[in-house]
């Protein structure tokens, strides 16, 4: 793993305020090249005004990964955007922000259907991918230590949102149907999104709730290491898997080009 902060060595010092208030990109890089580039600087770019009240200077973003990644090629790669000028005593000051880049071994995921066990919800600043992620992990954890694969989110108006860590879809009939709630608006979901419309597969967005998930044709979650992993069931509901699923939504994804970094 290699940990570098504005292109540098990261330092233990330097580590400090990284992971308490800041925001974050993963994304699978390959020979040099990502897909969805211009999701994934976009989103730093937002999110760093919204956290930090400043802009970020994507070409940099662009150089420090470069760096990293040089010689690879497969690797996991995650971007990190926090702030050591951030001054706690006027919080509302803009900060400029600093890049942690992170890479680690390239991850791929054997799609054995997931077993997920529903609970009430909510993630605080749900549009951010920001670092807050104790209640993530906490509700996975206990998930886990029932039994289950994993935990399902249902929003306190009662409709199915996302997962720990992934987006959530479904199939009915020939429409894949993103639910209508509060949620991270993860790169791999738009990049299917694009790709889905691409190939004129049609969408809607809509309130889904847990009683509805039975008349599904499929479920499925996607995030940056994933395209559609099947979920076999919701506590002990059983649901099914259409076998084109897997073929539309890989297709959608992989009619996204790779991009030079």
């Amino acid at each position: 793993m290699k940990l570098e902060i504005n292109g540098a060595p990261a330092r233990s010092e330097d580590l400090a305020g990284a992971f308490g208030y800041g925001h974050f990109t993963a994304m699978q890089v390959r020979d040099g090249k990502v897909r969805g580039l211009d999701v994934h600087l976009r989103r730093l770019v937002t999110s760093t005004r919204r956290m930090f009240g400043s802009e970020l200077d994507t070409d940099a973003v662009r150089a420090y990964v470069r760096q990293a990644i040089r010689g690879e090629d497969a690797l996991s790669v995650r971007v990190l955007i926090f702030s050591r000028a951030m001054d706690w005593s006027d919080p509302g000051a803009p900060a400029a922000p600093d890049v942690l880049v992170r890479t680690g071994p390239p991850r791929e995921h054997e799609m054995k259907p997931l077993r997920l066990r529903s609970v009430r919800y909510e993630r605080v600043l749900p549009e951010v991918k920001h670092v807050g992620t104790f209640g993530l992990l906490h509700h996975m954890r206990e998930a886990k230590l029932a039994g289950y694969d994993d935990a399902l989110f249902v929003d306190y108006d009662g409709r199915v949102s996302e997962a720990s860590i992934w987006n959530v879809g479904f199939l009915d009939g020939g429409t894949v149907v993103w639910p209508q709630a509060p949620v991270l608006d993860g790169i791999t979901q738009q990049l299917m999104r694009r790709g889905l419309e691409r190939n004129g597969i049609p969408q809607e967005i809509r309130d889904v709730r847990p009683t509805d998930l039975p008349g599904f044709d499929a479920m499925f979650l996607t995030n940056s290491e994933s395209v559609g992993w099947p979920v076999a069931s919701v506590d002990d509901v059983e649901l099914s898997h259409a076998p084109e699923t897997s073929r539309i939504l890989a297709e959608a994804y992989d009619s996204n080009p790779w991009d030079e970094i």
